[in-house]
């Protein structure tokens, strides 16, 4: 039973599928102006969730100080695109509760937890970290493919035999291409699959279906959607990644309002807003805490 709520939601009768509108390039430049102005509320929050990002790509940073990771490095800051939709939750909840007008405090994006479709979003964050790993794998296997097994001596030499052989294009073709199939099927999977979780009971199936017959219904608007996530994602990622805390809490609270301006789910259960108790300072709340309102 737990499975089958998990994939098809509350276990009431047969509600009719969500709607999916068609929207334009305008909305999605609505969308990521909402998502800045998300971001500009709630600066600290986006920070406390996002820290991690920059912490990752230091770590990787440094690793590459022996060159072995240095062919995978840009596959791995491409692949945060595929783990960002399930990454970003939090900021779905916190966007959620200010467009509601619901009083935001940072802890409030850990109400995830407490979701009824907390089983079918877990789910789909392990898909799309699954996806992510055997990404991974592939480009490894490309690289070794057209460079054997062997790491570069240095990231000069790497970047000579990238730019420099006709191996390296074959790589930079393949490995692109290869890519792109990975994000496209991604984005099908994910473009509003996990705000529609957080926001109504449909289940896991019932998410990855809408999200599909979403982009389907905008081809073009959903293929700029990616390019914009991509390209961002890459300026954030070009300084060491320390641009992801501010390109990955607009894209992330960008994501939210996409969401409700394609899909319309009001016949599904709506996931009701847990009131808090007893306002309380946590971590989370630093360093607004410091401010006293």
């Amino acid at each position: 039973m737990a499975q089958s709520h998990i994939l098809v939601g509350a276990s009431e009768p047969a509600a009719a599928d969500p709607i999916v509108r068609r929207i334009g390039p305008a909305e999605l430049m609505d969308a990521l102006r909402r998502g800045y102005d998300d971001f500009a509320a709630m600066p600290s929050h986006a920070i406390f969730l996002c820290v991690v990002y920059p912490v990752i790509g230091i770590v990787l940073a440094a690793l590459t100080l022996g060159y072995a990771l240095v062919p995978l490095l840009f596959p791995l800051a491409a692949g945060f695109a595929l783990v960002g939709p399930f990454a970003a939750i939090g900021l779905y909840e916190l966007s959620r509760r200010r467009e509601a007008g619901v009083d935001v405090v940072a802890s409030n994006a850990l109400d995830v937890l407490r979701s009824p479709s907390i089983g079918a979003i877990v789910a789909l964050g392990v898909l799309l970290m699954a996806i992510f790993l055997i990404w991974i794998a592939v480009a490894n296997a490309i690289y070794v493919a057209y460079f054997g097994y062997a790491a570069p001596t240095s990231i000069s030499q790497f970047v000579h035999d990238l730019f420099a052989t006709s191996a390296g294009w074959k790589l930079i073709l393949v490995g692109n291409g290869v890519g792109f199939l990975f994000a496209v099927a991604v984005l099908m999977i994910s473009v509003v699959s996990f705000p529609l979780l957080l926001d109504h009971e449909v289940g896991a199936a019932v998410a990855v279906l809408t999200s599909v017959r979403a982009v389907i219904a905008n081809p073009v608007t959903a293929a700029l959607w990616g390019l914009i996530v991509a390209g961002l994602l890459m300026i954030g990622s070009l300084p060491l990644f320390l641009g992801l805390p501010v390109v990955l809490p607009v894209l992330g609270h960008a994501t939210w309002h996409l969401y409700r301006k394609i899909v319309e789910a009001g016949s599904s259960p709506p996931a009701d807003f847990r009131p808090q108790q007893e306002r309380h300072r946590s971590a989370a709340d630093f360093p607004s805490s410091l401010f006293s309102r």
